[in-house]
């Protein structure tokens, strides 16, 4: 028999658990550890709640969660009720599938003013992760977005929807109260780069060009020549077309602006004790398409600013790590013996969910080729009664099913659930 212990419940996490009961078949047992006591990781709290579609990958997590050799153990801490020597010395392979939670830093003058926030913490806040239900972002002027990704993309969005608009979305009660109680009504997307360099997909992009009260605003002169979309790959050009779009959009305007200012660069969030204003560099591009600054400045009014810029995997003690790269040291998704990446945690945070899920494949036919028949390791019944005996308090996935009718049963009028937001919370509801 192998153990196979995979850290992280998110779409990395379950993608190699499956793996490895295509390779191993009955003769594995996988324990799936999370610090939360739900499941999916950012299927849950990434991705966006008016994206309901996305989310439904879950299912297939499911399917994996209730078969006989998979199994759940939430509410449990790396580091603080286990350690990774531990975890190596109860399993034939540990797997690191923790993600990139983190944000990467903002690292100009006055980022660690109030209203300054991560993409992480405030993608979380409205998607009612335990760890950011407190924020209370400043929503009475307007928005600076930092980042020309889908990201961007989601938090400009947010902001900008009626409420009618989150209508089948599980967008938590506390953040939909306070943004339709927002005064925002310019919403500024910065980016260094040109419109032929953002990492938006064409689906998303479009969608901004759907909203009730808000209209995407572009410079036609931050446009290249229609020549140049010829050289951009098909998923480019998409969204290039729409950018054409959106500034050549006329007819009625609307309350809420987003407005893509390209070629510009942040260099200092500035105010007395809160922000109130980003201090902007444009840039031009040199021949190797790099932005440069040019030290023309400008500065945009702001309440709040969302940086977007990137995410790192926090890191574990007694596991090597890459700071520079904000992930674990890894070659080819191997650590250390008998300790594995997959997902961000193992590449850093590119590609899709589906991405993952070659990723836990890959990773698996590596511990097969590693691990053989198993060393006969106590697995988890030697992780039980280590975790018994410190009082840790498990969460299982039929503790999951419990808490997710909750949050059914709870939900507003048109959502299909309204999430507990506090550990305690979570825990309460596996006894309704």
């Amino acid at each position: 028999m192998r153990h196979i212990a995979v850290i992280g419940s998110g779409p990395a996490g379950y993608y190699t658990a499956e793996a490895c009961q295509k390779a191993f078949g009955e003769n594995v047992r996988v324990d799936i550890i999370d610090r939360l006591p739900v499941p999916f990781g950012l299927i849950r709290t990434g991705v966006a709640p008016d994206h309901q579609s996305i989310k439904g990958v879950s299912r297939r997590y499911e399917a994996v969660a209730l078969t006989d050799n998979v199994r759940f153990v939430g509410n449990v801490t790396i580091g603080q009720d286990v350690s990774i020597d531990e975890l190596r010395g109860l399993y034939d392979a540990v797997v690191l599938a923790t993600g990139a939670p983190h944000d990467r830093k903002l690292d100009i003058p006055g980022a660690a003013l109030p209203g300054v926030v991560g993409s992480a913490a405030f993608v979380g806040w409205y998607n009612g992760h335990p760890d950011y239900a407190d924020l209370a972002p400043p929503l009475h002027a307007p928005a600076v977005v930092i980042g020309n990704g889908n990201v961007a993309l989601d938090v400009a969005r947010i902001l900008a929807k009626t409420r009618e608009e989150f209508a089948g979305s599980d967008i938590v009660g506390h953040a939909l109260t306070a943004l339709q109680g927002a005064h925002i009504d310019t919403i500024t997307l910065l980016g260094r780069r040109g419109p032929h360099q953002i990492a938006m997909t064409p689906k998303e992009l479009g969608e901004l060009g759907e909203l009730e009260r808000a209209r995407p605003i572009v410079d036609p002169a931050d446009l290249p020549p229609l020549d140049t979309d010829s050289l951009l790959d098909p998923g480019q050009r998409k969204s290039v077309t729409h950018l054409r779009n959106f500034a050549l959009a006329n007819g009625a305007d609307k309350p809420v602006h987003i407005v893509f200012d390209f070629f510009a660069m942040p260099v200092a969030v500035e105010g007395e004790g809160k922000v109130e204003r980003v201090v902007v560099e444009r840039t031009a591009l040199d021949g190797e398409g790099h932005a440069n600054g040019t030290g023309e400045r400008y500065e945009i009014p702001a309440s709040l600013v969302v940086s977007c810029i990137g995410y790192r995997t926090p890191p574990i003690e007694g596991v090597p790590y890459d700071d520079r790269s904000g992930r674990f040291a890894n070659e080819e998704g191997r650590v250390l013996p008998g300790l594995y990446a997959v997902g961000w945690a193992r590449r850093g945070p590119t590609g899709t969910i589906g991405t993952n899920r070659p990723d836990g494949f890959a990773i698996a036919d590596k511990i097969a080729a590693d691990i053989g028949e198993g060393s006969g390791k106590q697995g988890r019944a030697g992780l039980d009664a280590l975790l018994a005996g410190r009082g840790v308090e498990v969460v299982t996935f039929r503790d999951w099913q419990k808490i997710e009718a909750a949050e059914k049963a709870a939900a507003r009028e048109g959502s299909p659930r309204e999430k507990f937001t506090s550990i305690d919370a979570l825990l309460a509801a596996r006894n309704p």
